[in-house]
């Protein structure tokens, strides 16, 4: 086969532990999954049905652990937010994927962040238009190694946390999630055929806020690490 030009090379995402990288297909984000959170941005939080947003593979950006990232502020934004969140990273492919058996879909899990150009979210969602410019950027998808399922057992009701400059901002646990790591493949599941290599980002809890040019966050999952992410 010959190409017009040289094919990037696929983004990876090292695995915990060993020399293994997990290739990155496609990225989906749920929106508003904890209830606090969806209060705090204006929402009933009631359970709904699931939605979803998507990311570009290249917005993947892996966090070596003892080591912190430096991201540069993005452009057009006055208004740069973090949101921590625990990723399943799908190992297994299907479609229409039952709720009872979604988990033996998931090769393991790590902590990310969907960092979020809020005033761009804001003015299209105020227009009624897609998300992809407060959502979707450069580099807007930092993450952590990836955890075998197998070797975090308890991740579902794991506390998950995020602070700014050393100060908290984030604090909730997984088990709060409305829609389950489960319910939400399933659903997902119903719309597009999932496959090896998909990245779910679950949804963050309550907290959100923005960050400058300067300030390091750390976040993390218990039983998955710590990511440490400086804006630059």
């Amino acid at each position: 086969m010959s190409f017009v030009f040289d094919p990037a090379a696929p983004v990876a995402v090292p695995v915990a532990g060993s020399a293994d990288r997990f290739p990155v297909r496609r990225v989906y984000c749920v929106g508003r999954n904890y209830a606090a959170h969806a209060r705090e941005m204006g929402f009933d939080p009631d359970r709904e049905p699931p939605f979803f947003f998507c990311k570009p593979a290249d917005a993947v950006v892996p966090v070596a652990p003892d080591t912190t990232l430096s991201l540069p502020y993005p452009p057009e934004t006055a208004n740069l937010h973090y949101e921590i969140e625990l990723v399943a990273a799908i190992g297994q492919g299907g479609a229409n994927i039952a709720v009872e058996a979604a988990l033996q879909h998931v090769w393991g899990y790590a902590v990310g962040l969907d960092m979020t150009r809020r005033d761009l979210q804001m003015k299209m969602r105020e227009a009624g238009r897609p998300w992809e410019l407060g959502k979707a950027f450069d580099q807007s998808a930092p993450i952590g190694p990836l955890h075998r399922a197998a070797d975090v057992a308890g991740i579902h009701q794991a506390a998950i946390w995020l602070q700014v400059n050393g100060k908290d901002k984030q604090r909730s646990d997984i088990g709060k999630l409305i829609w389950s790591v489960a319910e939400t493949i399933a659903y997902l599941s119903r719309y597009f055929r999932l496959e090896a290599g998909d990245l779910i980002y679950t949804g963050t809890p309550e907290g959100v806020g923005p960050v400058v040019r300067g300030d390091t966050m750390v976040g993390g999952v218990d039983g998955l690490g710590t990511l440490s992410v400086r804006i630059d």
